[in-house]
């Protein structure tokens, strides 16, 4: 395990291949000088395609319009190209003939060469009880059109779809959601550029609504605006660089009727919360019922005064006891358990089956063979009957307090984005200033109200309600909660801050730059949030062995039965084993049931995503934003570098800081070299500044004495950049970057890990050995050109290592896509952070020791979870199939057997919440003291 990294693939899609050859393409009688003739294209979204033979219909359809040069149709991606000459022919009519043809086509604007679009629409998918049912929503859904990829978080019951918005759109995809046989409410469209509010009105007609929703059209940067008579409620889609949700509030009032109010319109959020309500209420109801049909069937019958009235025939051989537990079980079976029969039926009519198949086959088993048994008593003169409405009523009351547990432990993995979420205060100062940056006015507001460019005020223990820039004051701010770092950060006019951070001793004016969907808060949740979707390696055994475990159960659970119900018939056991209140085929009947309803394919698919869920959640907060699964499954570390331009023109600026305003002379033509330097023209003259390597490749003499000042620059773990002017060198700065604290301890630690550690950098080797001398690294390679660092990278990943790559700057970039798992600097570059897998907030190489360390934790737990679940699979089936049974004469009651089946669930889901009580090493918070000290 070494240094870096993820591989990145690119593909070269070639233009869809023509079915048929070009026919005649203009009008008899007219001839066109083909070359004069300008060509156009047209690219068209085509619905309703499944088969290439509906792409030669469309294909043939358009070939018969006179000027087209070429069709091509694109049955996967549900595209057709067309080549033509608009003196003939116009898209328009295009569209039309492939709508004739039976399909329907849109045209699509942009450049046909352009890469196509890509949109994430969230939504949350209701009772979605198992992996089975899970994996049949992402199996349609991967498979409608335009859609890229689909992804299914069965811990929160999310539904992630990657689209091409020019094919569908959010609606649609709700719309085939609802089709497959799941309710989805959306989340978020992924519209980024667009951002939309809905409005809550107090009251509005017919014609006053028509008055506001004009008058809000015709504000400037407002896309769409729809109006819901029904709730009163107004959606807009607008621009938040142009406009902002208080223009909206003002807009409202000031238009409308006299005491008109607007407010943001709260959707209703807590469906985890109503979900388990539900539960909660199902299973005390099923407790009222069945309590009593357990007291009937199990412990009244030994009481000598009751047993006498439940015995006591009431028709025939049907006695008052059986007729009891047929009516209390009936709500439990058909009501209280209806939701396992919708379930059921929604798999069986996808053509897919998922535990709610088998608690129906389980319960209606017992159920309707008790049904037949009471029936046959109450018509027969001499037939005892003997029922199992206790195990049918049993088992969906176990069964529903397993669920509830499970809602209940699924919603503690998803605490902490709640906790992200809560970071942002409720409530802004907005201050009102004139010209001159005086304050003239101060006003509380709804924090969703804030805007681009306003201007807030944060008193001290108050927190930042957005992301901004300081404009006046100064403080210190809490920023461990975003970032992980524990001593509060100076701040002063000019310095950046983040929304959800606390204000700690001064005030402090700031102004809004970030807001909303924009916020660095908003972007670490919707990033926690998509690693929590992503899938790890790891699961994808989980999810072939759910693809055939409910029939292979099925398929058990008879074959249980069969074989039971044989050996009796044959004789294969003494009648000493058949209980006095069964027969042989009840005693067989009852291990089947038993077999159906203990095996449990939710705990497989649950180990995985609760732990990576969870893990992700722990890491946030630790300021390790770990960007899915696969980054959790294969993190292993390395090394870093940092830019040097800044601190030149840093200092060139402090050298002329005692002049009132400087004049900087204007460069020209100005390149930037990358891995060697910079070059421009300043004034006329030719200007130079980079490293060795840059001033040799354009013919700079470097005397002797510069070499000598170079080497004793590098002895010290400096890097020396030069500066020429018109091809003389002039001078030589020698810039260091120090260590930061405990640096050499982290590597220390890593190496402990069986971690080896390299320096990959575009600074000169002698800079390099000495920095890696400092800190205990062995492995050095310098002057490294960006995709020198990705070649070493892939080097090191085909000698059979697994690679991490730490990065802050663009040039690292290649690198860090190139890797097995890519971190990134959080004070790195925007691209950098982009290409990573994991972004550490608090710019500290010890948070690569917790980043391995909280990786090799989860994967862990996962592993645990697997062997938990297959083990209570591996040894719970053949236990309820009665293996035991013949010596110890033990067997699992169907009841017994539907509890273990819940509690099995609930048990991983457990498993995976004790990686909240994660700590980082100990050496580390022992370094972190060390160093903190160090800082003050």
């Amino acid at each position: 395990m070494i240094m870096a990294s993820e591989v990145a693939c690119t593909r070269n899609e070639s233009p869809p291949r023509p079915y048929y050859p070009s026919m005649p393409t203009y009008p008899k009688g007219i001839v066109v000088d083909e070359e004069k003739c300008m060509q156009a294209t047209a690219l068209f979204s085509v619905i309703g395609m499944t088969c290439s033979a509906c792409a030669a219909s469309v294909e043939k359809a358009v070939k018969r319009l006179p000027g087209i040069k070429q069709a091509a149709v694109d049955v996967l991606n549900h595209r057709a190209q067309v080549v033509f000459c608009p003196a003939f022919v116009n898209e328009e009519e295009i569209r039309e003939t492939i709508e004739d043809a039976g399909f329907q086509a849109k045209l699509i604007t942009e450049e046909v060469n352009a890469e196509r679009s890509s949109q994430v629409c969230r939504i949350h998918i209701r009772e979605l009880n198992c992996v089975s049912c899970s994996i049949t929503l992402e199996y349609y859904l991967s498979a409608l059109h335009g859609v890229q990829k689909a992804l299914v978080e069965l811990s929160n019951e999310h539904l992630q779809v990657h689209y091409d918005p020019r094919i569908l759109t959010h609606t649609s995809i709700l719309d085939a959601v609802k089709d497959i046989g799941f309710d989805g409410v959306l989340i978020s469209t992924g519209e980024e550029e667009i951002s939309r509010i809905h409005l809550q009105i107090n009251r509005l007609d017919h014609k006053e609504s028509t008055i506001v929703v004009d008058s809000i059209k015709a504000l400037r940067g407002v896309h769409e605006i729809s109006f819901d008579a029904e709730s009163n409620k107004i959606s807009i889609s607008y621009e938040p660089d142009l406009i902002g949700v208080r223009d909206f509030v003002e807009t409202i009032e000031s238009s409308g009727p006299e005491n008109v109010k607007a407010t943001i319109f709260l959707e209703r959020s807590g469906e985890r919360e109503d979900e388990i309500k539900q539960y909660y209420t199902c299973f005390i109801w099923s407790l009222v019922f069945t309590i009593p049909v357990f007291l009937t069937s199990m412990v009244l019958m030994y009481v000598p005064g009751i047993k006498r009235i439940l015995d006591a025939k009431a028709v025939n051989m049907l006695t008052v006891g059986s007729i009891l537990r047929w009516v209390l079980s009936t709500p439990v079976q058909f009501i209280i358990g209806r939701r396992f029969y919708t379930g059921s039926y929604k798999a069986v009519r996808r053509g897919s089956a998922n535990m709610d198949v088998l608690i129906a086959l389980g319960t209606n088993a017992a159920y309707f063979y008790s049904v037949y048994s009471v029936l046959r008593a109450a018509t027969s003169p001499n037939f005892e009957s003997s029922d199992f409405f206790e195990t049918s009523s049993m088992l969906i009351s176990f069964i529903l307090l397993g669920k509830f547990l499970e809602v209940l432990a699924k919603g503690r993995t998803s605490e902490a984005i709640e906790k992200l979420i809560n970071l942002s205060p409720e409530t802004a100062t907005l201050l009102t200033t004139d010209d001159e940056g005086r304050v003239l006015k101060e006003e509380e507001m709804d924090n969703r109200l804030v805007q681009k460019n306003d201007v807030l005020k944060i008193v001290p223990g108050a927190k930042v309600p957005c992301d901004g820039h300081v404009v006046w004051g100064q403080s210190h701010v809490n920023e461990s909660m975003i970032t992980g770092e524990s001593m509060p950060v100076a701040k002063r006019k000019g310095d950046r801050v983040i929304g959800g951070t606390v204000n700690t001793n001064g005030v402090l004016h700031v102004k809004a730059t970030k807001v909303g969907s924009e916020s660095a808060l908003a972007q670490i949740v919707r990033l926690v949030e998509s690693a929590q979707m992503a899938k790890a390696p790891v699961q994808k055994l989980a999810d072939h062995i759910s693809r055939f475990f409910v029939p292979l159960v099925i398929v058990a659970s008879i074959c249980t039965w069969f074989g039971w119900f044989a050996a009796g018939k044959l004789n294969g056991y003494p009648k000493s084993w058949i209980p006095t209140s069964m027969d042989r085929f009840e005693l067989a009947l009852e291990f089947g049931i038993s077999v159906m309803v203990i095996a449990c394919p939710c705990a497989l698919g649950l180990a995985t995503p609760t732990a990576v869920m969870v893990a992700t959640g722990v890491g946030a907060s630790q300021g390790v934003l770990i960007k899915g699964g696969h980054a959790l499954e294969t993190t292993h570390k390395v090394n870093s570098e940092h830019p040097l331009a800044k601190a030149i023109v840093e200092h060139a600026e402090k050298c002329r800081q005692d002049e009132e305003r400087p004049v900087w002379a204007e460069a020209h033509n100005f390149e930037s070299i990358t891995g060697h330097g910079v070059k421009a023209n300043v004034e006329g003259k030719q200007v130079l500044v980079g490293n060795k390597s840059l001033m040799l490749n354009n013919n700079v003499d470097i005397p002797l004495q510069a070499e000598q000042i170079l080497a004793e620059a590098e002895a010290l773990a400096q890097t020396g950049i030069l500066a020429s002017i018109d091809g003389q060198l002039l001078g030589i700065f020698a810039i260091s970057d120090p260590l930061k604290p405990g640096a050499r301890e982290a590597i220390a630690i890593l190496k402990s890990m069986k971690v080896e550690s390299i320096i990959v950098t575009g600074d000169n080797l002698g800079t390099a050995k000495a920095i890696a001398k400092e800190v205990g690294i062995e492995r050095v390679i310098a002057e490294a050109k960006p995709q020198d660092k990705a070649d070493k990278v892939r080097e090191l990943q085909a000698a059979g290592n697994v690679v991490a790559m730490v990065g802050d700057g663009i040039n690292d970039s290649p690198a860090l896509v190139a890797a097995d798992v890519g971190m990134a600097i959080g004070a790195g570059t925007d691209i950098a952070i982009e290409a990573a897998d994991i972004v550490l907030m608090k710019s500290n190489l010890e948070d690569v020791v917790t980043a391995i360390h909280l990786s090799r934790k989860t994967l862990f737990r996962i592993r645990l979870n697997y062997v938990w679940a297959l083990g209570y699979n591996i040894l719970g089936i053949p236990l309820a199939a009665g293996v035991l049974f013949p010596f110890t004469g033990f067997r699992l009651p169907p009841w017994l057997a539907g509890g273990a089946m819940a509690a099995s669930s609930v048990s991983v889901v457990c498993s995976s919440l004790l990686l909240k009580n994660y700590k980082r090493p100990k050496v580390l918070a022992t370094l972190e003291k060390r160093t903190g000290k160090l800082l003050e």
